[in-house]
């Protein structure tokens, strides 16, 4: 009878799982266990219209196994937006290893994992993402040709996703307050990892004054000696007076609760997914005048990154085409301006406008 009601809740989970991908319109999901290993993790295929999907692979101690479907799934549906936003021939795709990214790491784990990888033949291509390091790309290499941003090669694509972080987020100082210089500014990171350092130190390289909170103090001391930013508690982030938040760790930071407390007039970060919903908080924002730089189009430099590698273009390519972003962001702000519509919404149609034109 146990087995039976086992079978049944597994069921019921599947049901789930299906409508979930249902509703956001995934075309794949797969899960992946090795109890050799201690490998848990879920590779999420959004759309590939526009080319293989290609997505970064997060390693996070989530704290229950349906958080870490929702962020691969969110994920995955927000590279189909960013790769098409950015003028890629590349789908969505991300996958999400559930443990902690300081302990559980070891080269089996890895290569155990690229296995998995493999097993798609090329229709998910996987990269650094939260929590992982080119050296556990190199593992999963040793398994799997269908991984971008090795050393040697792109490399690690933090330094590009923080470049068209910088940029765009001067182009919604141009459109906020007429001038694109940053210095003097106060911006708050939230995030001190690969991404925000190489932001703060493009912040503070141009004269603006940086806040930073971390879960990891080793990273806070490292920026706060070589930039010189100022120290925050993790949820005193929230409640500085600063001209620009900068969410650059997980997602879902700028909800109900966030928007009643920040003071920022720009809101511009690395991080995915940072409204928790964006038909509600999306119109929020723009609501109470502050801009919001949609994330999946102001971080897509590491995908730009990714791209360069698998499409075998220089590193110059990547960079002047990280540099564009500071055009499709005043375009994305102006048009919202204009038609009193939140940005979030102008970035999405530009990007299911030109997947809908692949279609035909």
């Amino acid at each position: 009878m146990g087995d039976i009601l086992e079978l049944q809740e597994i069921a019921a989970d599947e049901k789930n799982v299906l409508a979930q991908m249902v509703g956001m319109d995934h075309e794949q999901v797969l899960f992946c266990q090795d109890r050799a290993t201690g490998l848990k993790a879920i590779i999420a295929v959004h759309n590939t219209v526009l080319g293989p999907a290609l997505g970064g692979t997060r390693m996070w101690s989530y704290a229950k196994e349906e958080d870490a479907l929702t962020d691969v799934l969110r994920l995955s549906r927000g590279m189909t937006y960013k790769n098409s936003i950015s003028g890629l021939n590349l789908g969505g795709g991300k996958a999400v290893i559930i443990g902690n990214s300081h302990t559980d790491k070891n080269e089996a784990l890895f290569r155990r994992f690229g296995q998995f990888v493999d097993s798609l033949s090329g229709k998910y291509i996987t990269a650094e993402d939260v929590g992982i390091s080119p050296q556990d790309m190199t593992w999963v290499n040793k398994e799997t040709n269908y991984v971008a941003g090795l050393p040697g090669k792109s490399g690690d694509p933090s330094p590009v996703t923080a470049y068209g972080v910088y940029v765009g987020m001067k182009a919604c100082a141009k459109a906020q307050f007429g001038n694109d210089s940053l210095s003097g500014l106060k911006v708050s990171v939230q995030g001190a990892g690969h991404v925000g350092q190489y932001l703060i130190k493009h912040l503070t390289d141009e004269g603006a004054e940086v806040f930073v909170t971390d879960i990891h103090e080793p990273s806070l001391k490292e920026v706060s000696t070589k930039y010189g930013a100022n120290i925050v508690g993790l949820d005193e982030i929230y409640d500085l007076d600063v001209d620009v938040y900068a969410p650059c760790a997980l997602g879902a930071t700028v909800n109900d609760e966030t928007l009643e407390r920040l003071k920022c007039s720009i809101i511009a970060g690395a991080a995915n997914n940072q409204l928790m919903k964006e038909s509600i908080h999306g119109k929020a924002v723009m609501d109470r005048g502050i801009i919001y730089a949609p994330d999946y189009m102001i971080n897509a430099g590491g995908v730009i990154n990714c791209f360069a590698e698998v499409d075998e273009r220089s590193s110059e390519w990547a960079m002047e085409k990280a540099a564009q972003i500071y055009d499709t962001t005043l375009e994305i702000v102006n048009g919202s301006k204009a038609t009193n519509t939140p940005t979030y919404a102008i970035a999405n149609k530009m990007a299911e406008d030109r997947i809908k034109q692949a279609k035909k």
